[in-house]
């Protein structure tokens, strides 16, 4: 059978990779404790599960519309105003099978082959694959642990081209926890204001999880609101990430074309999760906070952990649930049969060795680094680095 092309020009995300192996690790009796994967260890809050109950109890059953049921498209406005002070119309808004397909649904509808979009790496593992799907080309532009993992407006402004068409970035930041501050984010907008032609993709699924100050999107500075595109949606804030809502807000001409779209290979997305999703932005927001505690906590836990382990930098996160320390000083190194000659390598050590999986940092656009969720329980956690440190102290 010969393929389409396509399918050579992209990568299975690393995340879902290292997954994988884990799971065959502990089918073999190996406890394992993964750190690999960005999904809330919290159970969906109770209101949401009861909407999505009562909404089947009243035969919410049936196709809905392809951008999204009337009440959800109209509480993510309400959302937008209450808590960014941004102001949409339901027309604006189309919701989707999770933040994911929203971003390819953007991709779809803007690059055309050939288009240069920008991404400061390190960078959420889809973002490239999908610029390239599209035949557009992922133009990186790359930040440290030393820069905070933020890109400066003098790198942004050596990246445009005539040939750029977007910039793609996340804050709260997949996967450095990095968070684009007011001041930032305004120090940027003033090079998009240069360049007119350029759409900014502003990716904010970890809105909710911000540990120094109220979420601030690039999308309120109006010189540039009528072209960034918002993309949120309903996993991480609200422990739904099954339930697989997510959404975009966007110039009325990009929600259009993103709905035609849409249309022609999904349709509309899961009814009883949009009713719950309702339900979620209308509702209490207690459960959200009570976990963005529980993350920084984890946070300060994982990185006091780190920081204790010789070899490893890594700096101190803002939001998501992310670590991504540099590892470099442990190349070169070996124990047993194990050489270490890059992340990949160590990952692969320490899922083996010490049985703990977290992702290279390669897959990420940052070959120095390795990611580590912190989406798990306290007490894994405490387990976790001990093993890590273990298994580093024993490579020389």
């Amino acid at each position: 059978m010969k393929l389409a092309d396509r399918i050579d020009t992209i990568n299975e995300p690393q995340t879902i990779a290292m997954a994988k192996l884990s799971r065959e690790l502990a089918a073999q009796g190996h406890d394992v404790i993964s750190l690999s994967l960005g999904e809330p260890d919290f159970v969906t809050p109770k209101h949401i599960l009861d909407a999505a109950k009562d909404a089947m109890d009243k035969g919410f059953t049936f196709y809905t519309p392809v951008a999204g049921i009337p009440e959800l498209r109209r509480a993510i406005c309400d959302k937008l105003l209450r808590e960014n002070g941004l102001t949409y119309e339901p027309e604006q808004i189309v919701v989707s099978t999770g933040a994911k397909h929203a971003i390819m649904n953007v991709i779809m509808a803007l690059i055309n082959p050939g288009d240069e979009v920008i991404i400061p790496t390190p960078y959420w593992v889809s973002y490239s694959e999908m610029v390239k799907l599209m035949g557009g080309i992922p133009v990186f532009v790359h930040a440290g642990v030393e820069q905070q993992f933020k890109i400066t407006t003098e790198q942004l402004k050596q990246a445009i081209t005539s040939k750029t068409k977007a910039f793609m970035f996340s804050s709260p930041c997949n996967p450095t926890g990095s968070v684009y501050d007011k001041s930032e984010l305004a120090a940027l907008v003033k090079v998009f204001e240069q360049h007119e032609n350029i759409v900014v993709i502003s990716d904010e699924i970890y809105e909710h999880i911000n540990f120094v100050e109220q979420h601030y999107s690039i999308a309120s500075f109006g010189s540039i609101k009528d072209r960034v595109v918002v993309i949120n949606g309903m996993s991480k804030g609200y422990a739904m990430t099954g339930w697989r809502i997510g959404y975009i807000a966007a110039p009325l001409a990009l929600s259009k074309a993103c709905e035609k779209i849409q249309g022609q290979y999904t349709s509309g997305t899961n009814v009883i999760a949009q009713h719950a999703s309702v339900a979620a932005l209308n509702g209490t927001q207690e459960p959200t906070q009570h976990m963005r505690k529980a993350y920084q906590r984890r946070r300060d836990l994982v990185i006091n952990g780190l920081q204790q382990i010789e070899g490893l930098k890594c700096n101190m996160p803002d939001g998501a649930f992310y670590a991504f320390p540099d590892v470099s000083s442990f190349f070169g190194k070996s124990h047993g049969t194990y050489q270490i000659k890059t992340a990949t390598d160590l990952c692969l050590y320490l899922l083996n060795e010490v049985h703990v999986s977290m992702v290279t940092g390669e897959a990420f656009g940052a070959p120095l680094c390795v990611r580590i969720s912190y989406a798990t329980a306290d007490e894994k956690l405490v387990t976790a680095l001990a093993r890590i440190k273990k298994g580093l102290e024993q490579l020389k």
